[in-house]
């Protein structure tokens, strides 16, 4: 997660990282370890290319672990551009996000949480569900 994060800030979007609780002892290449580094790597990539560029924008992940449960909430400032044109609705970043996260039984919610920002909400299981 750091190298993503020091990619990104690299990219000119400031990125403030929070972990709570204790993380799983896996290897960070693990299918669920994987897969949140992939959502937020998606939600910040969509924060740098539709956040509206202004010289305050900013981005957060905040990683939560509970007893058998991980929660990554990324969250921006961005305000779209009024001059940019409409999204064409051929993206597939939040989509993949979901696809990924049901692979392990999570889910994915994204969306602006007021009148600027996005947030996206990873909440993914850290441990397989009794059959």
């Amino acid at each position: 997660m750091d190298t993503l994060l020091a990619g990104v800030r690299m990219a000119g979007l400031p990125v403030r990282l929070s972990s709570h609780g204790t993380p799983p002892a896996v290897p960070p290449t693990a299918g669920r370890q994987l897969t949140v580094y992939r959502v937020v790597q998606e939600a910040l990539t969509n924060t740098l290319k539709h956040g509206g560029g202004h010289s305050a924008l900013a981005a957060e992940v905040a990683l939560t672990y509970r007893p058998g449960e991980l929660e990554a909430v990324i969250t921006d400032n961005g305000t779209p551009d009024p001059g940019a044109a409409a999204p064409d609705g051929t993206g597939q970043g939040i989509t993949g996000m979901r696809e990924r996260a049901s692979l392990y039984d999570g889910t994915v919610e994204a969306g602006r949480p007021t009148d600027t920002g996005w947030r996206v909400r990873l909440r993914l299981p850290l441990e397989d569900s009794p059959s």
